[in-house]
């Protein structure tokens, strides 16, 4: 007879593990904790801020859908996840995205990790390839959508960069709904070292239809192919990047960020008054 194996179930907790009290008490304390946080960032996106989004039509409302988006903050997860799936989510807690999140940024202290647990966060550690943050990732997708950042890192100065193969390895794996997702403005809200957000500032989130990634699944899962998965999902950042510019009528690159934002609305705002 042979050995019964115990296996991980699909629905098997992708987070942090948590001690007995609070893995029992986790649906009730990240529903609270996240849609609590999720309505504060949407007065700051929606009343403190200008927040435009287009294309929310489509994202799939669905496990197994995988939201890539380019990088500019450390709160950028809760724009990308609340745009399309709030208020939904507080009638469907599963619309409530997975996020990995660096562990030097998010748990540095215990209320800091206790919120990031609450937040369903997915700890990576830094320096190093996180095979388990990579398992955990296909586990969390199993029963709720996941917000990634291909880029890895925050940009400095509004452009997207190159994504790193570790994104695509999970699409190879999980083959999800990937849905490219583009943020522009929100390094005015928030830039690089600031500690605050500012306000009054202008937010585009612009989410892609899904990319028809079928081409790549025949192919061996190699480095190279995970790259060339994510250089597909770039470009098509980078398409939506300049539809948001070609609207606000700005040049496409990092030129346009954030002086050149400024001239052109004057500029509008002189061609309007005249």
């Amino acid at each position: 007879m042979e050995r019964n194996k115990k296996k991980r179930p699909a629905g098997a907790f992708p987070g942090r593990p948590l001690g007995p009290l609070a893995r029992r008490l986790w649906p009730l304390t990240h529903y609270l904790v996240t849609n609590l946080t999720v309505t504060l960032f949407f007065v700051l996106f929606h009343v403190l801020n200008r927040t435009k989004v287009v294309g929310r039509e489509n994202v799939p409302r669905e496990p197994n859908t995988l939201l890539l988006s380019n990088h500019q903050t450390l709160i950028d997860s809760f724009l990308v996840g609340l745009c399309v799936y709030y208020p939904a989510s507080l009638v469907r807690p599963s619309l409530i995205p997975w996020n990995p999140a660096a562990e030097e940024n998010y748990y540095r202290s215990r209320l800091l990790a206790w919120l990031a647990d609450n937040w369903k966060c997915i700890p990576i550690k830094k320096g190093r390839k996180d095979v388990g943050a990579f398992r955990r990732m296909t586990l969390g997708l199993r029963t709720s959508p996941l917000v990634l950042f291909p880029e890895g890192t925050r940009s400095r100065d509004g452009s997207i960069g190159k994504a790193r193969e570790g994104p695509g390895f999970l699409v190879l794996l999980a083959r999800p709904t990937v849905v490219p997702v583009c943020i522009d403005g929100m390094d005015q809200v928030l830039p690089v070292g600031a500690r605050f957000p500012r306000f009054s500032r202008r937010i585009t989130v612009r989410y892609g239809k899904p990319l028809d990634l079928s081409s790549f699944y025949g192919r061996k899962k190699s480095k190279e192919t995970s790259q060339a998965v994510m250089d597909r999902v770039m470009d098509a950042i980078r398409a939506l990047r300049r539809d948001i510019h070609e609207q606000h009528g700005l040049a496409p690159g990092p030129a346009a960020h954030p002086r050149a934002r400024e001239k052109a609305a004057e500029s509008r705002r002189a061609s309007s008054s005249g």
